[in-house]
């Protein structure tokens, strides 16, 4: 076939890969984060500290052994290998986890980190004193500032989720830009 066509299908296979485990850190990373901030020194904080210090700290690659062993070949949950992997959103799910993990855990730490910075801020304490109520404080005034440097680290996040996907691919069978360079590195 054409270079064009293969780098294209290809291409769009890790793009939607990358886009998918970009939208499933922000969906457990925000909201852990969130959570740990409004409740600083609380048990929800530590746990929420702790395991964001244990998924960022473990690599790609091991998660997505100790997932397939355990989701696919233990419990049968999932399918380890798919011929056409968009077919079936249960196949696609554990690679872009996979990939989301450790983003999420940096992404919910950032998170807490912004939102403890923004709640010590003045107009947080006026809004208070104004008689808003918590939760109009925490959504006006709180979220709505600490998302600057979350939405400034997406950016840079995304295309290192799309670039980052050599070993997952491999792993996982995807037939994506990164599987193509480790097929083409092993010729």
């Amino acid at each position: 076939p054409p270079c064009h066509e293969v780098w294209q299908n290809r291409f769009t296979a890790t793009l939607l890969l990358g886009m998918l485990a970009t939208a499933i850190a922000v969906l457990i990373g925000f909201p852990l984060g969130v959570i740990a901030g409004l409740n600083q020194n609380s048990w929800a904080d530590t746990t929420s500290l702790f395991l964001a210090t244990i998924f960022y700290g473990v690599p790609n690659f091991v998660l997505a052994i100790f997932l397939i062993i355990i989701f696919g070949s233990w419990l049968g949950w999932m399918r380890i290998i798919e011929l056409d992997y968009w077919a079936n959103p249960q196949s696609w799910m554990m690679p872009a986890f996979v990939l989301a993990v450790p983003t999420a855990a940096f992404l919910a730490r950032l998170t807490r980190t912004s939102v403890l910075e923004v709640m010590r801020m003045d107009y947080v304490r006026t809004a208070r004193a104004k008689g808003l109520s918590e939760r109009a404080v925490v959504i006006r005034h709180i979220l709505r500032n600490s998302l600057i440097p979350i939405v400034t680290f997406l950016g840079p996040a995304l295309a290192t989720l799309i670039v980052g996907s050599f070993i997952i691919e491999t792993q996982f069978t995807i037939t994506g830009i990164g599987r193509l360079f480790v097929e083409s590195i092993t010729r």
